[in-house]
């Protein structure tokens, strides 16, 4: 992963975050136009998973004793420079290679999460109880499927693939915004009738109107954003994706709704809740701090897209050619 600055021209004359002489953000609470200001740099990084782990169930939240023995148990899981070939090792954002396996980068490449959310709850996800994605039936097979051939490395064409695969969305970027490994990072710009959101991940960029202009009938793989607001919180509804989003098991027809609420100086509360009649059982939410960070937004080079995506194809070609050949013998 190769990351290079990213020169942002035009959106900084937009920008409404300045940086005081002492080194700290000064960001005024209203815009001229009289709406909260949102803008800034924000990271959603964050230990916490979205579906409750099952060894957690019948916990929503944790202790003080038992949020820092979780934190520490999963921050030396994840750490890749203890990654056992010979024996794997499940982490975030990957499946278990329980026959081992090697790695894409080392932990120098990583900067996920390393604390809970403040309240210390044991799933990002807070409708079902649960803390688990509804999903239905048909859609867990699909999603076990999927993985199983991913794994495999099966590739029938580069349409086959996912979208983090391709370059064209981030794993984490969304819509929406989930934590993830590295890249969690996002700015937000606003100017009269319009909020942008830029995604560190695959330097994504949403321009959301919010002058009450109605939805497009063009599907594009981050969908058709559109956002108003309800007193100080931002409501951003999402429909018309061409694939499927970042979350497990979704589908074109995914329709979001994410919620901005400004709680503090550095502090946005972030809500979502998902609806796919096709793939959950019932419509989900999630909700997850924006932590303000000091540091500038970055591109991400997915250059993975240039030569991976052959590679793979060509692997799966040569299994195939290798078992007609057995099957001939």
């Amino acid at each position: 992963m190769i990351r290079t600055r990213l020169l942002v021209t035009g959106l900084v004359v937009l920008a409404t975050a300045t940086l005081a002489a002492q080194g700290r953000v000064s960001t005024p609470a209203r815009t001229p136009d009289g709406k909260p200001n949102l803008a800034g740099n924000y990271s959603f990084a964050t230990v916490t998973p979205l579906q409750r782990p099952d060894a957690l169930a019948a916990k929503a939240t944790l202790t003080d004793e038992e949020a820092a023995a979780f934190e520490a148990e999963e921050n030396k899981r994840l750490n890749r420079d203890l990654f056992d070939p010979e024996k794997g090792q499940p982490s975030a954002g990957y499946p278990s290679r329980a026959n081992g396996g090697v790695l894409s980068y080392n932990e120098f490449w990583y900067e996920r999460g390393s604390k809970l959310t403040g309240d210390k709850r044991t799933s990002l996800i807070v409708d079902p109880p649960d803390g688990k994605i509804p999903m239905n039936e048909a859609t867990r097979r699909r999603v076990a499927d999927n993985r199983q051939r991913s794994d495999a490395g099966v590739g029938d064409s580069y349409a086959d693939r996912t979208l983090s695969d391709r370059c064209l969305q981030g794993f984490n970027s969304g819509p929406p915004m989930t934590p993830g490994a590295y890249n969690n990072n996002l700015q937000i710009v606003q100017a009269p009738g319009y909020v942008v959101i830029i995604n560190e991940m695959v330097h994504n960029a949403r321009i959301i109107p919010t002058d009450g202009r109605p939805h497009t009938k063009l599907r594009s793989w981050s969908g058709d954003s559109r956002g108003r607001w309800e007193g100080d919180t931002l409501v951003v509804n999402t429909i018309n994706f061409r694939r499927e989003t970042s979350l497990q098991g979704s589908t074109a027809n995914t329709k979001l709704v994410e919620r901005f609420t400004r709680m503090d100086a550095d502090t946005i509360k972030y809500e979502f809740t998902v609806t796919d009649e096709t793939a959950y059982t019932r419509p989900w939410t999630a909700m997850l701090p924006l932590s303000r960070i000091r540091e500038p937004i970055f591109e991400y080079g997915c250059h993975e897209g240039n030569y991976a995506l052959p590679n793979i194809l060509a692997g799966a070609r040569k299994q195939e050619r290798e078992t007609a050949a057995a099957i001939v013998k």
